[in-house]
């Protein structure tokens, strides 16, 4: 029984297409019958096996000697260890799977799991500069004294003076209206100064 191709292709928002990935596969020289080419429109921050298109197609449409296509790695996961997770449940079922970004290299070969362990290393060695920059960043920012985080919607004057308002029996509605805030902060404001006794600290 000869193998058959499947091709999984996906994009992340309706705006997005997956014909460039169809084409991209075709220009390689791969003719896939339409009725095993699953497409699917889902944030790539979802695991592959809660994307529902591709969930439906390992369990009722993949089969031992089949072939996985898919242009790139993301297709197959949301990062490495999710990618490498789907490639071995694949390869359990006897399913290989193939990247046209690797040069068509068969994931579930030991080729392609050596190339995803570098690449895997590489994502994490490129994640863990990002944190320490980042980390560098924030401590030289407070060695200047410079201000981290948002900045405050109201001075310390202004929140008590919306407190007082507030207990004068002024509504959020006018307040926030006024400061051209939402209500939510008018009352973040009136906390920050009553506490949740409800009383206007004035010590």
């Amino acid at each position: 029984m000869s193998s058959r191709t499947f091709v999984y292709a996906r994009v992340s928002t309706l705006g997005q297409t997956t014909d460039n990935q169809i084409q991209e596969i075709k220009a390689a020289g791969f003719s896939v019958e339409e009725k095993r080419i699953v497409t699917e429109t889902i944030s790539g921050s979802t695991s592959a096996m809660e994307r529902p298109a591709f969930a439906a197609l390992v369990a009722h449409k993949l089969e031992p000697g089949d072939v996985l296509l898919v242009t790139k790695l993301d297709r197959l996961g949301r990062n490495a260890m999710d990618v490498r997770a789907t490639v071995d449940s694949l390869a359990a079922m006897g399913v290989k799977v193939h990247c046209l970004a690797l040069g068509c290299a068969d994931l579930t070969s030991a080729a392609g799991r050596m190339t995803m362990g570098v690449l895997a290393a590489v994502a994490e060695f490129e994640r863990d500069l990002l944190i320490e920059r980042t980390q560098a960043g924030l401590v030289r920012a407070k060695g200047e004294g410079k201000t981290l985080g948002r900045p405050a919607l109201f001075s310390e004057a202004q929140r008590r003076e919306i407190a007082q308002r507030r207990q004068s029996g002024e509504t959020l509605g006018t307040l926030a209206a006024e400061y051209k805030v939402d209500r939510s902060a008018i009352q973040r404001a009136v906390k920050s100064v009553t506490g949740d006794l409800g009383t206007v600290i004035f010590g």
